[in-house]
């Protein structure tokens, strides 16, 4: 730094004797609060009243190679012999050199900078500065040019010797408490994250009890759900027919800021189109035929909370116009009413829709789509999550059970075996359907069983033979796997004739000329399950 660049300030009020026994100057150093102030207060007394003509306090950085000038960006690689830093520094004892000589021999763009103001009949004196405490930390460096009397008078000073020490000792306790404030915010900051990042965990864990499902599509569903109760954005949630959104919307809300409001949801696709915006925004009274008094929409009733339009992709054109209106502004104005209200709500959407299709032919604003997707979450389908299928099926039966007030019933393995190879177009939805079916036809007692499955399990028993793949539409030479194919022949005959006879395995096998043992390790085999 140049002299002009020491702050002069950090010794107001400070005696500027010949002699550096001045207990002020020793206070105006303890009342340092940093490093930094520390090394301006040092420069300021030194070229005060001393005939230095500059001063210069370098510090070394963090990782003991650059050597730093508070108030400039200059840098001097310790390493780098082309300034007087870094002989002093390696030597660790004073540099002592005309400035002539040192412009001469020292060709670093950074220090030839620092004294070009300088004149060449001074001289240079660097003082590597070293931790008092009996160890070898390097401080830094403390330069200075002026007259060669100057230094004389100042080195002979015993008070000078005491000054560097000071210095030194202060410098070494303010950089240590620096640092370890420094390492305790990181420290606060790391366990904040931390803390976040288990609060995150937890809510995620509670979530599985509404989004069931241990695959990694639903637990990264289940932290993104959560990342996006945390703000007020609004959510976009796309996926297939019965992926669950209305779900996901509620979880969204339960875990919102808004959760104490209320929550309103409206299917836009099951509301003709003339009476979707009064739903939505209300009507006042002779607004048309029939209306004798005025109606809240579900945007008033959703003020302090959270509304869900569900399948927003069928949302008719006009109504996009005025739902973006509420999302910019929080205004509306009910159908028929002069009066404009104000509503502070979250909205959350859903669609099946191809929104970006939809957008091509005009069926959907641009801009209601990106105000909209502000925080945008894809539900997975079913078939990219098939080893939740047993989960959700348990859950289902449960869920029937204690809704027609069942006795408790499981669900077999050759069920669940049957439910993992099917397809789902609709997806979650369609399994619950399905297990409702299934847990209906089965009878008290009992477990559910494939032959419970509509579709999915046997035909009713009957004396003609089981059917071949031939005989149910297939062709012989459609068969690729022998060995799977006589498993499926010999599981289907084995599962009719449990059927036929109730489950009686000792029937069964009989009338299959099987010993009983033979029949029962058959049925594990085939994951069946009979009497």
């Amino acid at each position: 730094m140049t002299a002009k660049a020491i702050d002069m300030r950090w010794c107001e009020g400070v005696p500027m004797g010949p002699g550096l026994d001045g207990m002020a100057r020793a206070l105006a150093l303890v009342e340092s609060a940093t490093p930094a102030e520390l090394r301006a207060c040092a420069g300021g007394i030194l070229l005060a009243g001393h005939g230095l003509a500059w001063v210069g306090c370098l510090y070394l950085d963090g990782s003991g190679r650059w050597l730093g000038s508070d108030g400039d960006d200059v840098r001097f690689d310790c390493d780098d012999f082309r300034h007087p830093y870094a002989h002093a520094i390696r030597q660790g004892k004073p540099l002592r050199l005309g400035l002539a000589e040192a412009r001469s021999r020292l060709d670093h763009p950074g220090f030839q900078r620092q004294v070009a103001e300088l004149s060449g009949s001074l001289r240079l004196v660097v003082r590597p500065l070293r931790a008092l405490d009996g160890g070898r930390e390097w401080l830094g460096a403390l330069a200075m040019a002026g007259e060669a009397e100057a230094f004389s008078r100042l080195e002979a000073d015993p008070e000078f010797t005491a000054f560097v020490a000071l210095l030194c000792r202060l410098w070494a306790g303010l950089a240590r408490h620096q640092g370890e404030r420094q390492r305790e915010a990181d420290l606060r900051q790391s366990l904040a994250q931390l803390s976040d990042g288990a609060r995150r965990q937890t809510l995620a864990e509670r979530l599985a009890d509404d989004l069931l499902g241990g695959s990694v599509a639903m637990q990264a569903l289940r932290s993104q759900v959560v990342r996006a109760a945390e703000t007020s954005l609004a959510v976009l949630l796309q996926g297939e027919t019965g992926t669950g959104k209305d779900r996901v919307a509620r979880a969204i809300h339960r875990l919102s800021a808004r959760s104490t409001g209320p929550f309103m949801a409206i299917n836009c696709a099951a509301i003709p189109e003339s009476l979707l915006e009064s739903e939505l925004f209300g009507h006042a009274r002779g607004a048309f035929s029939g209306a004798d008094r005025a109606r809240e929409g579900l945007i008033s009733q959703a003020d302090g909370g959270t509304l869900f339009l569900d399948e927003i992709g069928d949302m008719p054109l006009p109504l996009q116009a005025k739902l973006l209106r509420v999302l910019e502004n929080g205004r509306y104005r009910p159908l028929g009413s002069n009066e404009e209200r104000r509503a502070d709500l979250r909205l959350v959407a859903a669609t099946h829709q191809p929104l970006r299709e939809r957008i091509r032919d005009q069926r959907f604003r641009a801009d209601l789509y990106y105000r909209l997707g502000q925080f945008p979450l894809t539900l997975p389908p079913l078939r990219e999550r098939s080893g939740d299928i047993a989960e959700l099926a348990e859950a289902f039966v449960a869920d029937f059970c204690l809704r027609e007030g069942r006795d408790e019933m499981g669900i077999t393995p050759a069920a669940l075996r049957l439910l993992r190879e099917r397809d789902y177009p609709g997806n979650v939805r369609e399994l619950k359907n399905l297990i409702d079916y299934a847990c209906a036809m089965t009878r008290p007692g009992e477990d559910v069983a494939p032959a419970a499955l509509p579709g999915l399990g046997v035909a009713e028993p009957s004396d003609s033979v089981v059917a071949t793949p031939a005989s149910r539409g297939g062709r012989a030479d459609d068969v690729q796997d022998l060995r799977r194919a006589l498993r499926d022949y010999e599981a289907e005959l084995i599962r009719q004739r449990l059927l036929l006879f109730d489950g009686n395995r000792a029937l069964a096998a009989e009338s299959l000329g099987l010993p009983k043992r033979t029949l029962a390790h058959k049925c594990r085999q085939l994951e069946l399950d009979a009497k």
